[in-house]
C-alpha cells in the first residue's frame, strides 16, 4: 500500500472516530436536556410508559431539531432510539434484554457491557454516560418491583417484569460500580423436548425422569451457578399432573408452571427498619398448612433445607428443589450442611437418615468448556449403611467421546445399565421403568470420571 493509500485510510478514520465523537456528544446533550425538563414527571411516576412515550418523542424531536451538529436521518432514528431507551426502558441495555439470542447481562460499572451469546460472554461497545446514569436505570428497575437500593442497603435481588432475575450491587460495596447482572429467561418455558433438541440430555433419559416426576419422587437439581438448574427445575416442573395441587416458594419468582392449581409465594427482605422479613424457611413451614400435593423450592441454601426433608418425609412426596453444588454425593454433604444451619443441635447419623428416606434421585448438570449446559451425572440415593449414604449413579456423561473441531463435546448422557431400586415404587404408582431404559450404553473408554 503506498503512501497516499495509508493517508486515505488514517483519514477515513479519523473522520469515523470524529463523527462518533460527536454523535456520542449529541446523545450526552440531549439525554441531559429530556432529564432536566421531564425530570419531575419521571420520578414521580405519575404516568405510565404508553402515556409518557408522546411527551418523550416530542421533546426529543424538538431537541434533535435544535442541535448544531449535522445530523443524517439515519444518525437522528439511531440518537431517538437510544435516547427513547435511555428515558423510558433500561437505557444502553435495553436492546440486549429485547434479543433472544442473549441470556444474560452484566454490567460492571459504567464503561464495561458484557453479554452472554450462546454460552459464551463476550464485552459489547455499549456503555452508560456516567454512574449517575446507571443508577438512574438501576432505581428503575427495582422501583418497579418495590425494592430499594441504597447505601443502607446496597444489595439487591429483583426480577423484571418479563421474569428476568436481577442483581444490582453499589457504593460503597461496589469499587469501580454500581454492578448490575441481569439473568434473562424464556418468554416460552422450555419443555422436555427443547432440552432434548440442544443435547441437554437424551430422549431415554426424558422418558425416564418423567415417570419419576408422575409417580411423585423427590428429586433435587443440583450444578454449579448458571449450569442450567432453574431451566431443568422449570422443565420437570412441566411434567406435574394437572389435577395435583403445587406450592411453589423462590426468592424472585422464576418458575413458569403451567398447570391450573398452583400457589407461588416470594420471598421478603427486611424493610428500612429492619423488620418484616419473611424468609424462604418460613414459607416451607407455612406451605405445610396449604394442604399441598407437591412442594417446590427454588433453591434451598440455608436452615428450609431441614423444613423440605420433613415435608417430603410426611407425605409430600414429589416434591423438588435445586442445590449448589459440584456433583451428587456433594449434594448430600450440603443438605446435611445446610440442615445443621436450622439451629438444631441434631446428630449426623439422624441427618443422614432422614436424607436418605426422603431424597430418591439427584440430577446434576454442569456448565460444559464449549458454553453448553448437561445433564452429566444422575444418581439414585438408596439407603444408609453404617453412616454412610449409599448412593447409585444411573446415568452419566460420556466425556470420552472428546470434542469436535468447533470445540463442542461430542459425547452425550448415557444409561449404566442398573436399574433402580425404585423401579417398583413407580411400579405401584403406574409409572413402570421400559427394560430398554436400563440396557447399558458403550462408552468410549471406561467409565470412572467424575
Amino acid at each position: 500500500m503506498s503512501l497516499s493509500d495509508h493517508l486515505r485510510v488514517a483519514g477515513v478514520l479519523n473522520s469515523e472516530e470524529a463523527r462518533a465523537r460527536a454523535l456520542e456528544e449529541v446523545h450526552i446533550r440531549v439525554h441531559q436536556r429530556l432529564i432536566e425538563e421531564l425530570g419531575p414527571e419521571l420520578s414521580q411516576g405519575r404516568l405510565t410508559a404508553k402515556d409518557l412515550r408522546p411527551r418523550v418523542n416530542a421533546q426529543l424531536q424538538a431537541a434533535l431539531a435544535e442541535e448544531a451538529t449535522p445530523l443524517s436521518l439515519a444518525d437522528k432514528a439511531r440518537l431517538g432510539e437510544d435516547i427513547a431507551n435511555d428515558i423510558l426502558g433500561y437505557g444502553p441495555i435495553q436492546r440486549y434484554l429485547e434479543d433472544p439470542n442473549i441470556s444474560e447481562v452484566m454490567v460492571n460499572g459504567p464503561d464495561k457491557v458484557y453479554v452472554e451469546r450462546g454460552g459464551k460472554i463476550e464485552r459489547t461497545p455499549t456503555s452508560f454516560i456516567d454512574e449517575t446514569h446507571l443508577r438512574r436505570v438501576i432505581d428503575k428497575i427495582v422501583g418497579e418491583v418495590s425494592r430499594r437500593v441504597d447505601e443502607s442497603s446496597p444489595m439487591v435481588d429483583a426480577r423484571l417484569p418479563d421474569g428476568s432475575r436481577i442483581n444490582a450491587v453499589i457504593h460503597p460495596l461496589a469499587i469501580g460500580g454500581p454492578f448490575l447482572t441481569v439473568r434473562k429467561f424464556a418468554k416460552e418455558p422450555l419443555l422436555v423436548e427443547d432440552l432434548v433438541a440442544n443435547g441437554t440430555f437424551t430422549s431415554t433419559f426424558a422418558r425416564f425422569i418423567e415417570a419419576c416426576v408422575v409417580g411423585r419422587l423427590n428429586i433435587v437439581v443440583s450444578g454449579g451457578t448458571d449450569s442450567g438448574k432453574t431451566t431443568m427445575l422449570n422443565v420437570l416442573s412441566s411434567l406435574v399432573p394437572n389435577d395435583e395441587r403445587v406450592v411453589t416458594i423462590e426468592d424472585s419468582k422464576e418458575l413458569q408452571l403451567r398447570q391450573e392449581h398452583v400457589v407461588s409465594m416470594e420471598s421478603r427482605p427486611q424493610n428500612i427498619e429492619g423488620k418484616g422479613e419473611v424468609t424462604i424457611r418460613d414459607l416451607v413451614r407455612n406451605s405445610l398448612r396449604m394442604r399441598p400435593d407437591r412442594i417446590i423450592v427454588g433453591e434451598c441454601r440455608g436452615g428450609e433445607a431441614l423444613d423440605m426433608l420433613q415435608a417430603m418425609n410426611t407425605g409430600h412426596e414429589g416434591s423438588l428443589t435445586t442445590i449448589h453444588s459440584n456433583g451428587p454425593r456433594d449434594t448430600l454433604s450440603r443438605i446435611e450442611t445446610m440442615t445443621l444451619m436450622a439451629g438444631f443441635d441434631l446428630p449426623i447419623r439422624v441427618i443422614r437418615e432422614q436424607m436418605s428416606s426422603a431424597v430418591d434421585l439427584v440430577v446434576h448438570l454442569s456448565r460444559l468448556r464449549d458454553g453448553t449446559r448437561r445433564v452429566t451425572q444422575v444418581a439414585e440415593v438408596q439407603h444408609m449403611e453404617g453412616d454412610v449414604i449409599i448412593m447409585q449413579d444411573l446415568f452419566m456423561f460420556d466425556f470420552s467421546m472428546g470434542m469436535d473441531a468447533e470445540g463442542a463435546y461430542r459425547g452425550s448422557l448415557k444409561s449404566l445399565g442398573i436399574r433402580p431400586q425404585f423401579a417398583d415404587k413407580l411400579q405401584d404408582a403406574g409409572q413402570p421403568l421400559d427394560s430398554e431404559l436400563f440396557e447399558a450404553e458403550t462408552f468410549a473408554r471406561a467409565v470412572g470420571r467424575r
